[in-house]
């Protein structure tokens, strides 16, 4: 991990309204599980309900979407990215060192916030609450590796990701059942399934094939964005 790239990418990340809508979205989240729990008397009975169908199917992916694109699109598409590539930097440092920053950001407005909107709605059940906060890290991870690349390999990075994050994991990976066997959502729900004590945690994706798809999309997604990034130095050099 490079100290200045790091530094920069957290600048990057924070200096721009996205940086605005990285708070906005974890305090939407809680600020429903607070209305609920001040406005209903029982919120344990669908507490992990919602904590699957709008945290870990939307608030999850967006703030991973933000914070993965921000790392490094933003700087590509701006150019700026060509005075980081034209130091003696190498370029899987690059690519590693903002990919561990976004991680950084989605576990503490991310996962974070997830586990106090479990806690918020059944604080009986915090190992619920924990489960549900580390799933949202590993599908945090994993989206890290998706939008990284993404960010490497298309101009508009963004658009297709708030599609793919919105209507894939957001839709088709809650309803569809064909599509939910690819969905990353189902996948930490696996992990959370496993970790939680609630019962009415399901997952269509058995734990060792979402633990051997978790790691396989990280890794895949890393590696297209250092080689992308490599070859982007030599077309931006010609």
């Amino acid at each position: 991990m490079n100290a200045t790239v790091a530094r920069l990418t957290m600048s990057t990340l924070f200096g721009h309204r996205r940086g605005l809508l990285l708070f906005i979205l974890p305090g939407v989240l809680l600020a429903l599980c607070v209305l609920l729990a001040l406005t209903l008397d029982d919120t344990a009975g669908f507490s992990a309900a919602l904590l699957q169908m709008f945290g870990l199917a939307v608030i999850v992916p967006l703030i991973s979407l933000l914070a993965a694109t921000g790392a490094l699109a933003s700087e590509i598409d701006d150019g700026s990215i060509v005075y980081l590539l034209s130091k003696p930097i190498k370029r899987s440092t690059i690519v590693l060192t903002k990919a561990l920053v976004a991680i950084g950001v989605i576990l503490v407005l991310g996962a974070v916030p997830m586990t106090l909107a479990g806690l918020i709605l059944d604080h009986s059940e915090p190992r619920t609450a924990i489960a549900f906060g580390l799933g949202s890290l590993v599908a945090g991870i994993a989206y890290t590796g998706i939008f990284t690349a993404l960010s490497v390999m298309s101009g508009n990075a963004v658009t297709i990701g708030l599609i793919y994050a919105l209507l894939w994991e957001g839709v088709m990976g809650q309803y569809v059942d064909g599509a939910k066997a690819l969905s990353v959502q189902q996948w930490s729900l696996a992990v959370i399934r496993k970790l939680s004590a609630a019962t009415e945690v399901e997952s269509a994706v058995r734990l060792p094939i979402a633990t051997i798809l978790l790691i396989a999309v990280t890794a895949i997604g890393l590696t297209l964005a250092i080689a992308r990034l490599r070859s982007l130095i030599l077309s931006t050099a010609e």
